[in-house]
């Protein structure tokens, strides 16, 4: 069942119960997707811009050179998302706009653009929240071999110990990876991502590197920061794996599924090791995870904050649909199952009550406080003949996994925040410019932005909101 085949759901904005006033109010954005400005003041290339060069790559052979142009239209974006009435803007830095080619001293212009942005913040009273890498690695360190090379995490905490220099003085919210699943999985294994490789094993020892680079960032900045305010988080990607019967076979599928996509990177956060079940499956595979002394240690420096992803949750099952245990390679089968539900644009389901069982489980499993990171939806929006963007079916998506949060604190997730995944439309990876998921509807011809009726329902149930809490 397809979500525009359902009924729409016309919401008024009302207060949203049962959170507490210090609840963070947020939109997000990442820098690739909306900067542009590729080239400028002394910015190098990223894997994105060399993935984006490939035939087929990306849809219509689209990039980011221009993206939003959020470069050049920085204040009025500040201005826009300061009319939302949210009190926090989370954005990722470009390390190739800091520090060209991945090595070497800061690039000052690039820096100065990120403080220009976070003046603005200030200025109009957000709260700005850095998130130091969200996919766009320097070319040059992908050349030396990219995250599957242990080098590559040690280039990232010298990375962000040149932004906490720079930005230190103003920013108390540091994010250091974003969805590092997406970074390993779809960018070594799938090759759907930049930069595009297809090996199942780089992409284990990528996984590694990127939770070493978490957590050798993590110690810099702590150490950088030393009496000074600073709360500290990493940012997963993160559903729920439920499985199609009670059979033993799909119970397996997904005990694997939530090992490889939920505690292969959570457990030696939180607890410092690799999970032994995980660990033995890769080593059927014939991949051994390229730990050295001191490196579990690392990766579990202390977090403030885990930020939550999450889109949807999977259903699964260990048998192929003609009842095979396994695949064509002779591994256990762990297919995703597609249930009868509403689907988004890019044709996820819509599971908002999972969201609920998530934020319960890591309560229970991890114990760290989490924020909504992203949250959101593509849909195929339609500009009205007044120049409006009604979305119902984006707004019903952003009330239901808001209400999920609420249902979640009531049941004892500590969980602070919220932060709508996007901003505005932009570009969304190898989908280019297809699909959209702003609150905010970007132009791309004219970069004019117009807010989505969603848009004006989220701002007006913030300020209800608060208005009742006062």
């Amino acid at each position: 069942m397809n979500l525009a085949t359902t009924p729409q759901r016309l919401l008024r904005p009302t207060a949203v119960r049962g959170l507490p006033a210090g609840f963070r109010w947020g939109v997000a954005t990442s820098s690739y997707q909306i900067e542009g400005a590729a080239a400028e003041d002394g910015r190098t290339p990223s894997i994105w811009d060399t993935f984006c060069r490939v035939p087929g790559a990306v849809e219509g052979g689209e990039n980011g050179d221009t993206a939003c142009d959020h470069y050049h239209r920085m204040p009025e974006d500040v201005e826009l998302i300061a009319g939302l009435g949210v009190d926090t803007y989370r954005f990722s830095l470009a390390w190739p706009r800091i520090q060209p080619g991945g090595r070497g001293p800061a690039n000052t212009k690039g820096l100065d653009f990120y403080k220009r942005l976070v003046d603005e913040l200030h200025g109009r009273g957000v709260t700005p929240w850095i998130t130091l890498y969200h996919w766009d690695l320097p070319q040059e360190l992908e050349d030396a071999g990219g995250w599957p090379a242990r080098d590559t995490a040690l280039r990232f905490a010298e990375y962000a110990s040149l932004a906490y220099e720079a930005l230190g003085d103003r920013v108390e919210h540091w994010t250091t990876l974003n969805e590092p699943w997406c970074s390993a999985v779809l960018g070594y294994a799938h090759g759907v991502h930049a930069p595009g490789r297809q090996d199942f094993g780089a992409s284990m020892h990528a996984v590694h590197h990127l939770l070493l680079g978490h957590g050798l960032a993590a110690r810099a900045l702590r150490e950088a920061a030393g009496s000074n305010p600073l709360e500290l988080g990493i940012t997963l990607n993160l559903g729920t794996a439920t499985p199609e019967t009670p059979s033993e076979a799909d119970r397996e599928a997904c005990r694997r599924a939530d090992g490889m996509g939920t505690r292969l990177y959570l457990d030696p956060i939180a607890h410092g090791r690799y999970p032994a079940d995980v660990v033995a499956d890769l080593a059927a595979q014939g991949v051994e995870l390229p730990v050295r002394d001191g490196d579990l240690a690392a990766i579990a420096a202390p977090l403030d904050v885990l930020g939550v992803n999450f889109y949807r949750g999977m259903q699964f099952s260990g048998v192929t649909e003609d009842g095979s245990p396994a695949d064509a390679d002779g591994l256990p089968v762990v297919r995703v199952v597609e249930r009868e539900l509403p689907r988004t644009a890019m044709d996820w389901e819509i599971t908002p009550t999972e969201l609920t069982d998530l934020l319960l489980r890591l309560e229970r499993d991890y114990g760290i406080p989490t924020v909504i990171t992203e949250n959101g939806a593509a849909f195929d929006d339609t500009v009205a003949e007044d120049g409006s963007v009604p979305d119902a079916d984006r707004t019903a998506y952003l009330a239901d996994h808001i209400d999920a949060v609420v249902a979640a604190r009531a049941q004892g997730a500590d969980v602070r925040g919220y932060f709508a995944w996007s901003l505005m439309d932009n570009f969304e990876w190898a989908y280019g410019y297809d699909k959209r998921f702003g609150i905010v509807r970007v132009d791309y011809a004219t970069q004019t932005r117009t807010l989505k009726d969603s848009a004006k329902w989220y701002r007006d149930t913030i300020r209800l909101t608060r208005d009742e809490q006062r």
